[in-house]
């Protein structure tokens, strides 16, 4: 399918925030999907994941979470390799995200898409975005119905407001896909999380053998072709079941 892509402008508590929207050429009621990217940010990668998504017939917006610190900021593998000081700075710019201004970001990208209370959304995360979309689909449960989450990070620590501690009360239909071999951010530290959601029949934890954290992305070290494939069908399948 033929799909369009634009670079939109909106405000935030914080000041202008780009959203990268891609979205079918063809007219057609198409369901709305917010991805939240992970620490290198807005790179080919997320284009290319974004531009895939599209083409089976979602609107994807991409709130540029960085924005704080300049604009559509974004780090290629080969460069991070070539320069190991652009790494330093992947964890800095992680660093300075909190929950509430991704959640203001997230109110920009919902301007920017025009939806309304009656609409149904779906949400992506990949590593740090996986807390976001816990976050969202807590805040808005009758909007953002479904959620997928790969190799997902911050989901259980020792704050008074961690996920884990509200994650039973989840209403929406959640994928999370995960690698046993994670050495950023393994099972054990999610088990708290994992075991709130256990009794809830919306909520899949797939575990893939063998995979690392950022198994998503092709071309990278760390790609895992079973678990990104995999992922991909079940995070399809879920939207289509709940957003059609």
């Amino acid at each position: 399918m033929e799909i369009s892509e634009e670079i939109v402008e909106t405000t935030t508590a914080d000041g202008e925030m780009a959203v990268l929207l891609k979205r079918p050429v063809a007219d057609g009621a198409w369901p709305n999907v917010v991805i939240f990217h992970d620490a290198p940010g807005i790179r080919d990668a997320i284009h290319e994941f974004a531009n895939r998504l599209a083409e089976v017939g979602y609107v994807v917006a991409i709130p540029d979470l960085y924005h704080r610190q300049g604009r559509m900021i974004g780090f290629e593998p080969a460069d991070v390799d070539a320069d190991p000081s652009k790494r330093d700075r992947i964890y800095e710019l992680l660093g300075s995200l909190t929950d509430d201004g991704i959640q203001g970001d997230l109110d920009g990208a919902l301007k920017v898409l025009g939806t309304g209370a009656d609409d149904k959304l779906g949400c992506i995360g990949f590593c740090l975005g996986a807390r976001a979309v816990f976050r969202t689909m807590m805040r808005f449960p009758d909007q953002f119905v479904a959620g997928a989450t790969w190799h997902p990070s911050f989901l259980a620590d020792d704050e008074p407001d961690s996920p884990h501690l509200t994650a039973a009360e989840l209403k929406g239909s959640l994928y999370i896909g995960i690698g046993d071999a994670d050495k950023i951010q393994s099972i054990e530290m999610h088990q708290r999380f994992f075991d709130a959601v256990e009794p809830l029949s919306k909520v899949s934890v797939e575990i893939f053998e063998g995979a690392d954290h950022g198994f998503s992305w092709p071309g990278y070290a760390t790609y895992h072709e079973t678990a990104a494939s995999v992922s991909w069908t079940r995070t399809l399948a879920l939207f289509e079941s709940e957003l059609a």
